[in-house]
């Protein structure tokens, strides 16, 4: 089998085929190891792959498997600290495994049209294998509903109001938890109160960080400011940080982000209010310039790369047909106290 005069383009297995005189499907039966082949032609095929320094890729493999080995990632944004970190536990789990990533990008508005974004995943259903769906904001969450029934699919949501039946292929963070710890913390350094700069909801209901911070004021029977609306970037942030910083009963924010804070901060300083000497800020998500603010930000710590691996594992697990789907949490989330949190003023 010389193979002298090949070019450099990447072997097939059709060309391994070709060379050990067998056809493709042959070829695939080895690759996955199946059993029926005759140990004469197996040498064969080996030697083959050999010496033309065949590497197995998606595109082998779903021959060999009769399946797509493919992702497709639906998702409104890609840039933002969550959704990015999420696609990058995917991908990355996906390599281990060799399957390849696609990644569509709905649209993002209130507005979109939902016949658009049914549209999208159909499209992203044609091209075989499975889906995953970022579903944070209301264009996710249409997409996942939009998912036909007999595609494999796995949504990445906001914590669920109440535990989802077992139909439904949901991983998420706890995020009501790490908004009751983050709040929790601020009034344990003896706040009053604690003010909420929110992120968008995935739904129109109350979203899970706002509820586990009304959870903590109201098990210790502070008073509950109405949340203000942000956005999930920075620009947000320093519209609501303009309204709280006139207030001088405001000693502790919550926000839903840490893009968020960001703002927030800003705003605060060019009222002349200092952080954290009178107002302490804490933020949501352990972004990476977290801890490197002036002062150094306060925050809850979710993993979402971690939670991009859970969410290809479980696709992973319905497509090899090797686990059953279920909901579940995956992370556990963590404080982590830094200077922009800190007692509040002394009353004069």
């Amino acid at each position: 089998m010389n193979v002298t005069g090949h070019t450099r383009r990447s072997v097939s297995i059709r060309d391994v085929a070709t060379a050990a005189g067998v056809s493709y499907q042959t070829v695939s039966r080895v690759i996955n190891d199946h059993p029926s082949v005759k140990p004469s032609t197996r040498d064969r095929v080996l030697a083959a792959i050999d010496e033309l320094g065949f590497r197995r890729n998606s595109t082998a493999l779903a021959l060999a498997s009769g399946r797509s080995r493919a992702v497709t990632v639906l998702t409104s944004n890609t840039t933002h600290y969550g959704y990015a970190s999420i696609l990058q536990g995917i991908e990355e789990a996906a390599r281990a495994a060799a399957y390849s990533v696609g990644v569509g990008v709905l649209e993002s508005t209130d507005a979109a049209d939902e016949a658009a974004i049914a549209g999208q995943v159909r499209r992203a259903a044609d091209s075989g294998g499975g889906l995953i769906v970022i579903a944070y904001d209301p264009a996710g969450v249409r997409a996942l509903g939009a998912v036909p029934p007999e595609l494999p699919v796995v949504g990445v949501v906001e914590t669920p109001a109440s535990p989802p039946g077992d139909d439904r292929p949901w991983v998420w963070a706890d995020d009501r938890e790490a908004a009751y710890e983050a709040t929790r913390h601020l009034l344990s350094l003896g706040h009053e109160t604690v003010h909420y700069v929110a992120i968008p909801s995935s739904t129109r209901r109350t979203s899970a960080r706002t509820t586990g911070w009304q959870q903590a004021l109201r098990e210790a029977g502070a008073p509950e400011p109405r949340p203000l609306q942000g956005s999930w970037g920075p620009a947000g942030g320093y519209a609501a940080g303009l309204k709280l910083a006139g207030k001088t009963d405001v000693t502790a924010i919550l926000c839903g982000n840490d893009d968020l804070a960001l703002g927030v901060i800003r705003a605060l300083h060019e009222a002349g209010r200092s952080v954290p000497g009178e107002v302490s800020v804490a933020g949501f998500d352990d972004a990476p310039h977290s801890a490197y603010l002036t002062p150094s930000l306060t925050t809850v710590r979710l993993d979402f790369t971690g939670l991009g691996r859970s969410a290809f594992a479980l696709l992973h697990g319905v497509l090899e047909e090797s686990a059953q789907i279920a909901p579940h949490p995956v992370s556990v989330p963590e404080l982590v106290v830094r200077e922009s949190s800190g007692p509040p003023p002394a009353r004069g």
